[in-house]
């Protein structure tokens, strides 16, 4: 998140990138990017503000913004924990993986612990299928994993602060 940029700038920011797109309807994932880019994630309030822009149902964005689970709309935390849960990696354990881990850092797929640290999500595929089960820990993808690996990644994190 550009957290040095005041609000009003990168809703302008935002608006150009609307005007490049010539209010087209069909620009609404890369709108919808560039937002989350700008801003860190996409508030309710970002969102009605792109669906009266591009004179788009709310529900329309809203869906949109919640079928990709690159867009988050809560702010994220500081490390990002995604679990694959496609067919492949559901078969070779994925649900115990994710288990494990809202139980060690107590909150649920979708949620952010409350001190900001980590966030944790599912992804229905990551194309990852001949290392499943697969999770991407701040943007890499590991392969082969096991609720005890995640596990210790994720206690690194937390004993580490920034790790």
């Amino acid at each position: 998140m550009e957290t040095s940029i005041p609000p009003p700038k990168r809703l302008k920011m935002l608006d150009a990138t609307i005007k490049r797109h010539q209010y087209q309807q069909d620009a609404l994932i890369e709108i919808l990017h560039r937002a989350s880019e700008l801003f860190g994630y996409l508030e309710l309030d970002l969102l009605l503000y792109i669906a009266h822009s591009l004179k788009l149902p709310p529900s329309r964005v809203y869906g949109v913004a919640t079928f990709y689970h690159l867009f988050s709309l809560a702010p994220k935390g500081v490390h990002n924990c995604v679990v694959c849960i496609g067919t492949a990696c559901y078969v070779k354990g994925a649900q115990v993986i994710l288990t494990c881990l809202e139980k060690s850092i107590q909150i649920r797929a979708g949620e952010t612990t409350p001190d900001g640290q980590i966030s944790l999500t599912t992804a229905r595929c990551l194309g990852a299928c001949g290392i499943a089960p697969a999770v991407v820990f701040d943007g890499t993808v590991l392969g082969h994993q096991n609720p005890e690996l995640v596990s210790e990644r994720i206690q690194g994190w937390l004993q580490n602060g920034t790790n």
